[in-house]
């Protein structure tokens, strides 16, 4: 088990080992027990995280004060116009001033091309952990909280057909950071990855590429399809969700033209026919019901959407327990 965390950051999991990202999980999966039994653990007695959030959240934001809380610490919500980032400040001046105020910087900045490049520019200069609660390529907390989820449902990952199928939204071009975080981190875990995509909406290549990688010292496999049913034949997990076609276009006009021939791209009771009996629904939340998803089935008995949100508390406690007051 590693035990050196204190002062690490987190931009993504493709950065930790697979020891690193096990003792996470093992610290998560305590933490879990605690809160259930109502026991404190004030492990980051008066310490203090600051959110800088660039978009609007409802798990991530509340997940990680709440975790922060009940780890006896406090947490700073932050937004560009509560700070001088809404007149120029750089990214250098602020990580090197909010590390002589705290202990933890946790952001969130989407904006693709610009995210993961800015929050590497906080991390470079900061003295204390930079936490990424999502970027344009990267979501770790997100994909570990699914790895937990998987782990308490089926226990040994290896071997365990998971599709991530892009599904039709109207709600917003999603961020690629998701699927790729999932890619990146299930196959180092045995799992055999099928990704169901139009070609208009694929992942970055260079990502991809690394996911293979990973498939291959992992055990793992990664394949890819362009058709949602070949996607679910056989899986023992769907995670049907959208994303933007980024990697294919940045024209906003030739998206939302692409977007709008694959309505049909919606996980309903007829495709969760095709995976396994036992197959269980998984989405990062929020799910654009009606059109990614049907009622019927994210508040069905396959669903796990409410586990998956719940264990992103956990799993973020065990970051922030690890790398803001564990050993040096």
């Amino acid at each position: 088990m590693q035990t050196l965390f204190r002062g690490k950051h987190l931009i993504t999991l493709q950065e930790w080992t697979r020891e690193e990202i096990d003792t996470i999980l093992d610290t998560s999966r305590h933490l879990k027990l605690m809160f259930a039994n109502n026991q404190p653990h004030r492990w980051l007695q008066d310490k203090t995280a600051f959110m800088m959030f660039f978009e609007q959240s409802t798990r991530t934001r509340n997940s990680l004060e709440a975790g922060i809380t009940q780890l006896g610490g406090h947490a700073h919500d932050l937004t560009p116009d509560k700070m001088q980032l809404s007149h120029g400040e750089s990214a250098k001046d602020t990580a090197m001033v909010l590390s002589r105020f705290g202990h933890g910087i946790a952001i969130r900045n989407c904006f693709y091309g610009i995210g993961n490049k800015y929050l590497r520019e906080v991390a470079q200069w900061a003295s204390i952990p930079v936490i990424n609660l999502q970027d344009d390529l990267y979501h770790p907390l997100q994909a570990l909280a699914d790895l937990m989820t998987m782990q308490e449902k089926f226990g040994n990952l290896k071997g365990l057909n998971v599709t991530i199928s892009w599904a039709y939204a109207t709600s917003h071009a999603k961020p690629l950071s998701v699927p790729l975080s999932q890619i990146l981190l299930f196959p180092r875990y045995g799992m055999n990855v099928t990704v169901a995509a139009p070609k208009e909406f694929p992942l970055l290549p260079e990502l991809v590429e690394t996911a293979r990688q990973n498939a291959q010292t992992g055990d793992g496999k990664l394949n890819f399809v362009d058709n949602m049913d070949d996607g679910f034949r056989g899986a023992h997990v769907v995670i049907p969700k959208n994303w933007g076609g980024f990697a294919y276009t940045e024209d906003k006009g030739e998206m939302a033209a692409n977007l709008a021939r694959y309505k049909s791209w919606i996980c309903d009771e007829q495709r969760m026919k095709l995976a396994d009996p036992k197959v269980i629904y998984m989405h990062a939340l929020p799910a654009d019901r009606g059109n990614e998803v049907t009622d019927p089935v994210i508040d069905g008995p396959h669903s796990v959407v409410y586990d998956e949100a719940e264990n992103r508390l956990h799993t973020v406690k065990g970051v922030m327990a690890l790398t803001m007051g564990g050993r040096p």
